[in-house]
């Protein structure tokens, strides 16, 4: 396990033209680092839902003869997916449609449900059949239930909604062409709203609304429910009340899960990694000729340590961009193979150098070690190893998937041992008063349960500003 993985990115569209298909398809593209084991497309057109999906990359699941036989309609519904729940198998790919007594539903899930069981029980003594082992569909069968009883497809998703415990981020599509965002109480897992001349999109990152062509309007709050229809907003309200401790983003999100270009609750991901590095620089500073990230998210952490410490920053790896980010291989071999092929030092910038290499989190340790060998392998002289994250000490119950804390090697090593163990000369972490102190610009909560194990963690302007 190279890197601590979450579940899935989510996309909708509500046009005034019939372009929704190939639009959420692009935007599917943009979002493909947060799954590649499955993704998928539902559109509706003539109040009938039409649904493909499979395994796959985006553009493996999507060739040119499948998006075409998609209705391209006005509204649509996508996913990409990576498993913490269930396994990569075409039944557990999203979105997922279900029937009920007047309709049909498309559903759309980044995050995870921690009474998913419980509410599954529940629906299968109602008579309700499961074809997938995931809680995404549980989530789309519990909207259908309460449709059904409510006999209002609003009132449904509300009702369904409060009953949900855990992360969710949920775009909804009836076969009116109605299409509905939700993001949970706490706003654990991202949700943004973006605007062009045809209509509205809601998407896991501002990147793929960017992509798409629309502007970024604003974040869906937490705990609010929005509906669009025939490329209008038609309502938007918090209506979701937390019975959880409350909590707050994943500010594993700004460590590695989002891309850069994303901008997420007020705050542009590129700077919170920048600032990750100026905080690492202060807190472990150390006495080297250059600074190298070890790519993708290290790279703006490993600037950010460079600007503050005035050690030049160098590429100290080649990257194969063929392979694929690695920690979503599905099997622990697929894993190895992909690392081994996807870095390649560079050995004109690092030989006969001591190096500043800045990496995002350590989890097992299997990684850092084979990549501090191929440094010294290539030349370096010396390589001093610097995280952008604390150390993984706890389990997580809201989509990553950290569900062992005996396989989190901080749980097992001493921090002088991890540096042993991975061969580095010196190993720091930064704090996690310095991670939320370079998130200082985001005006909500974050969860850090997986580094403090105290619940979520409350980091609000103010008292990060003193």
């Amino acid at each position: 396990m190279r890197k601590i993985n979450e579940e899935c990115a989510v996309f909708g569209v509500s046009l005034t033209t019939e372009e929704a298909a190939g639009i959420t398809y692009n935007g599917l593209l943009a979002l493909q680092h947060r799954g590649q084991e499955s993704a998928g497309i539902a559109t509706v057109h003539d109040n009938k839902i039409t649904c493909h999906k499979d395994t796959g990359l985006v553009s493996e699941v999507f060739c040119a003869e499948s998006l075409s036989s998609l209705p391209k309609g006005k509204t649509a519904v996508g996913h990409t997916r990576y498993s913490t729940t269930g396994g990569n198998v075409k039944e557990n790919a999203a979105p997922f449609v279900t029937e009920y007594l007047t309709g049909r539903i498309a559903t759309s899930h980044n995050g995870n449900i921690s009474n998913a069981p419980e509410l599954r029980g529940e629906l299968k003594k109602s008579g309700l059949q499961f074809h997938s082992t995931c809680d995404s569909e549980v989530i789309s069968s519990l909207i259908a239930y309460y449709i059904t009883k409510e006999q209002d497809v609003l009132s449904g998703v509300t009702k369904a909604s409060e009953r949900l415990r855990g992360a969710f981020s949920l775009v909804i599509m009836n076969g009116d062409g109605k299409l509905i965002a939700v993001r949970d109480p706490n706003g654990f897992r991202p949700l943004c709203i973006g605007r062009n001349g045809i209509g509205y999109a809601v998407a896991s990152e501002s990147c793929a609304l960017e992509v798409c062509g629309f502007e970024f309007v604003r974040d869906v709050f937490p705990g609010e429910i929005i509906v669009m229809e025939n490329g209008v907003m038609t309502r938007q309200r918090v209506e979701l009340k937390t019975r959880e401790n409350p909590g707050g983003l994943c500010i594993f999100e700004y460590v590695y899960f989002a891309r850069p270009d994303s901008v997420i609750d007020g705050l542009s991901v590129f700077e919170a990694r920048y600032n990750m590095g100026l905080v690492l620089a202060e807190e472990h500073p150390a006495q080297a000729d250059i600074v190298c990230g070890v790519p993708d998210s290290g790279l703006d952490a490993a600037s950010g340590y460079s600007a503050k410490s005035g050690i030049p920053l160098a590429a100290g790896f080649v990257k194969n961009r063929y392979v694929g980010r690695s920690f979503i291989y599905p099997t622990q071999s697929k894993r190895d193979s992909a690392v081994r092929q996807k870095l390649n030092p560079l050995s004109a910038s690092i030989q006969g150098k001591k190096v500043v290499l800045v990496d995002d989190s350590i989890v097992r340790g299997t990684t850092s070690e084979k990549i501090v060998k191929n440094l010294k392998n290539a030349g370096a002289k010396e390589v001093h190893m610097r995280i952008s994250s604390p150390p993984f000490h706890y389990v997580c119950h809201y989509g990553t998937d950290i569900d062992n804390k005996d396989n989190l090697i901080a749980n097992q090593m001493s921090l002088d041992d991890i540096r042993h163990k991975i061969g580095a000369d010196s190993l720091g972490y930064i704090s996690i008063n310095g991670l939320k102190r370079a998130c200082k610009d985001c005006a909500l909560h974050f969860c850090s349960t997986c580094f403090t194990g105290g619940g979520t963690e409350y980091a609000k302007k103010d008292v990060l500003e003193q």
